[in-house]
This record gives C-alpha cells, structure tokens and sequence, in this order.
C-alpha cells in the first residue's frame, strides 16, 4: 500500500519555520542584552558623576567654612600698691592731764524700817473712855472750843460727827469728819478732838488695842 504525503504537511518548510523562530529568539536575547549592559553603564556614569558633584560640594563647604576666631584672655591689669604716706609729726610735750578726783560715793541709803501697824478694833471687849467719863469730857469740850465767827455770822449750826483712832498709849489719830456741817465747824471740831487729853486705851483678851471711837459734837448758837 502506497503511502501519500500531505502537502500541508511538509518538513522542510516546518524546519524553515523553527529556524526563523530559533534565530528571531537569539536577535531578542541579544538586543536586550546590550540594552541592559548600556543602561546599567549610564546607571554607573550616573552615580560616579553624582559622588563627583558631590564631594566637590562638600569641599566647597569646607573651604568656605572658617573656624572662629580664638578669642585671648583680657590682660590683667595689675595696680602698684598705695603706700600711705607717713607724716612725721614734731615731738612737742603736752601737759599731763589734770588730776581727776574722782567723785564722792553715794550715801548708803538707811534701811527703811518698815512699822508692823496693828489692826484697829472696832468692838473692844473694853471700850475706850475720856479721863474721868463722859461728864468730864463734855465739861472740856465745852471749856476748849471757839465757835468760828464766820459761822457765827453765817448762823451755821448743827452736829458734827467724827471718828478717832485711841491709840495704846491713850493718844488720838486719825481723825476724820464722818457728817459735817460746814468748813468752819468740821475744822473746829477736828482741832478740838485732837487736843484731847490722853484717853483711857481699850483692851482685847486681857491686853490693849488700838480702838475706834465716834463722838458727836454739837455747835449751838444761844
């Protein structure tokens, strides 16, 4: 049996193809290798050009960059000392001073004595009396006062009443108007009470004490 061949399958012309398509492969490769070495040159030139730029820059930079001026210490002054000027001045005597008496000390001041005053009773067990009673003593008043003519003339009359101290020793103190009347007769009667004789002093527990008396007298005109 006899085998045909088909027209629209033919070797060479399949073989013709592959080659085209072999040779078309091998021309792309190439082309892009070249393509690639070239860029990667101006990639290189690039870069090597930019590193140039700048390191000249940064030399610029250093050259216009100047370092500051060093500043040197202010110059101490140093002042020759002051020397005082010494004045020599002439020996000339002088008197000696005056002799100074020193003053007299202060007198020793006495030490004061102080009195221990006793207390005044006022309700003794035993009263203190006028010499000779109560009698006797109107008799003297009667005998020893002087109606002042002031109060005389002034009509002044009325009871004045005072209060006196008998002392142990029988004397009078402290006198004292408890009602007047006027000036004249209060000052009358205080004169008469203190010209009193000597009293018979009051008694306490069976020993003498100072007693307050109170005695009215009265200025009557007749």
């Amino acid at each position: 049996m006899e085998i045909k061949k088909n027209p629209e399958v033919d070797g060479d012309r399949i073989k013709s193809s592959f080659l085209m398509i072999a040779l078309n492969y091998v021309a792309g490769l190439s082309l892009a290798a070249f393509t690639f070495q070239s860029v990667r040159m101006d990639d290189d030139l690039s870069d090597a050009k930019k590193r140039q730029v700048s390191q000249e820059f940064q030399a610029e930079e250093q050259e216009e960059v100047e370092p500051p001026p060093v500043e040197e210490p202010p110059a101490v002054v140093i002042e020759p000392p002051i020397v005082e000027e010494i004045i020599e001045e002439e020996n000339i005597d002088e008197p000696p001073p005056p002799d100074v008496t020193p003053p007299d000390p202060p007198p020793i001041a006495e030490e004061e004595v102080i009195a221990v005053v006793e207390e005044i009773v006022e309700f003794p067990d035993v009263e203190a009396a006028f010499p000779g009673g109560p009698a006797a003593m109107m008799k003297w008043i009667n005998e020893n006062v002087d109606y002042p003519q002031t109060s005389i003339e002034m009509n002044e009359q009325g009871r004045v009443f005072l209060s006196f101290v008998v002392e142990k020793d029988g004397s009078i103190s402290n006198v004292a108007i408890e009602r007047g009347v006027s000036p004249d007769l209060d000052r009358e009667a205080k004169r008469v009470v203190r010209k009193m004789p000597k009293w018979n002093a009051g008694e306490a527990s069976g020993r003498k004490v100072r007693a307050r008396c109170r005695l009215p007298i009265n200025f009557q005109l007749n």
